[in-house]
């Protein structure tokens, strides 16, 4: 999605969370009173501690090809990522075009490559040298509507929605004006598009797809293409969206749009850790524990329309990358956040990333280690649920732990430009010998212990 439409989003998908909330056993009994799973899907075990990794394959290097893209591929797997989301890869619209190189989400031919990113054996390529060093490629996917210059507009403009004149129309309220949408109330858009999403899995061995405004696609059309592209091999979907039904039987894992708005308003200084507490809240109660959020500090979205990393979290960045790593969620790193990306990369032009060491990347690294080594910090039922730890600034600073029977880790964030001394509650929850995972010392709490933090500041502990 090329603007920003989080906030209002998030609104609209809160009225439609439906079905139950939690997963629990199947019906043996045919008890109309026992609870039943939500979450019908499998996800791939290989995504138990995966961590997404976006590339902007046009701005990712110089050349903006796959072939230029391959030769990062071991500095990503230094890295610690798992799964590559490559943006869309189809050839681009040059009707209402926007800018020079126009927008990847303006898809002229489902079937084909951009020839701006290379051929379609360079892709194949790309994916087969990615999956031979142990990653997973899934791929950008824009169902919702189409450039105007698709083909399917001349051979079927029935599978188009129209506007009040009878024209062909772009996403209504949006500035988007270089796409046309798609109408899904057609049975042959919804076979055509289900089998080009196909032909990717089985032509070039993807691994899934990320799908751009998931909802604005009817569920029951995700809830069959899943079932068609499992049937091929096991997938991994990720759908763009905000909304516990998307969960059930078409999608792994959603945005949590909600939980970086809530992080934003408080690190510039408009709100406290309340609003935090309340994403955590629903996240636990409202969200079956097999539903994976996707907790990103920055995409290609936010860069281009919101600002930079460093614009949006200022000094506060390094502990929000530390709880998008260590709090429930999968994390996602945008291309150039590890090398310490500071501008806003063009979307609709050509870019550069000056690829460098960076502390960012060096947090990053620890991090995906650390979450790897660590069960209690694995994705959905493989981990452990966060549980809060209530201590004396609890507007100010953000403790919990993520415990089961084999790991346990107490995290705790200075969410204040202030430095604050804590004592925390309930020892029977934090007290134990720990090792910090930073500081690389040992140290035992106890129920009367007193911790100070730096202005930002945090301290992740590991049971040793």
């Amino acid at each position: 999605m090329r603007n920003s439409c989080k906030t209002w989003l998030f609104s609209i998908c809160s009225v439609v969370l439906l079905g139950g909330c939690k997963t629990t056993q199947p019906n043996a009994t045919n008890n109309p009173y026992q609870p039943q799973p939500y979450v019908h899907l499998t996800h791939p075990e290989w995504s138990k501690n995966a961590s997404i990794y976006q590339i902007n394959t046009r701005q990712f290097t110089p050349e903006g090809t796959f072939k230029a893209a391959e030769a990062h591929l071991p500095r990503l797997k230094d890295l610690g990522v798992d799964i590559l989301w490559l943006m869309p890869v189809n050839p681009i619209g040059e009707v209402n075009r926007k800018g020079s190189l126009g927008s990847p989400y303006s898809v002229k031919d489902y079937y084909a490559v951009n020839p701006e990113l290379g051929t379609l054996d360079d892709f194949k390529h790309f994916v087969k040298a990615a999956h031979a060093m142990g990653f997973k490629v899934i791929l950008d996917w824009v169902a919702n509507h189409t450039s105007w210059d698709n083909v399917l507009k001349a051979e079927h403009p029935e599978w188009y929605e129209r506007d009040y004149k009878g024209d062909f129309r772009p996403t209504p309220w949006w500035d988007w004006s270089d796409i046309i949408d798609l109408d899904y109330s057609q049975p042959g858009l919804r076979k055509y598009m289900t089998n080009a999403m196909k032909y990717w899995v089985e032509e070039v061995d993807i691994d899934g797809y990320r799908c751009d405004v998931a909802g604005f696609v009817p569920v029951d059309f995700w809830n069959q293409v899943r079932k068609e592209l499992d049937a091929i091999k096991p997938v991994f979907m990720l759908a763009e969206w905000e909304s516990r039904d998307l969960h059930a039987n078409a999608f792994d894992m959603t945005y949590a749009w909600s939980w970086r708005e809530k992080i934003h308003a408080i690190t510039s200084g408009h709100a406290d850790l309340n609003g935090l507490f309340v994403y955590y809240s629903w996240n636990e109660s409202a969200f079956p524990k097999d539903a994976y959020r996707m907790t990103t500090v920055s995409n290609h979205d936010t860069n281009a329309w919101e600002g930079t990393q460093f614009e949006t979290f200022g000094d506060a960045l390094p502990a929000v990358i530390v709880l998008s790593v260590v709090g429930e969620g999968m994390p996602q790193i945008y291309n150039g956040q590890e090398a310490g990306l500071d501008k806003r990369l063009a979307f609709f032009e050509k870019d550069e990333i000056t690829w460098r060491p960076h502390p960012i990347g060096d947090l990053y690294k620890t991090l995906l280690a650390l979450r790897k080594q660590h069960t209690a910090l694995w994705n959905g039922h493989w981990g452990a649920t966060m549980q809060r730890v209530w201590n004396t600034e609890p507007n100010k600073v953000l403790s919990f732990v993520r415990e089961n029977s084999e790991d346990k880790v107490l995290v705790l964030i200075n969410f204040s430009d202030q430095p604050q001394t804590i004592q925390l509650q309930d020892p029977v929850l934090f007290a134990g010998e720990y090792e910090d995972v930073f500081a690389k010392q040992e140290l035992t709490l106890v129920a009367d212990s007193s911790i100070s933090l730096p202005a930002w500041g945090y301290q992740v502990l590991v049971r040793p």
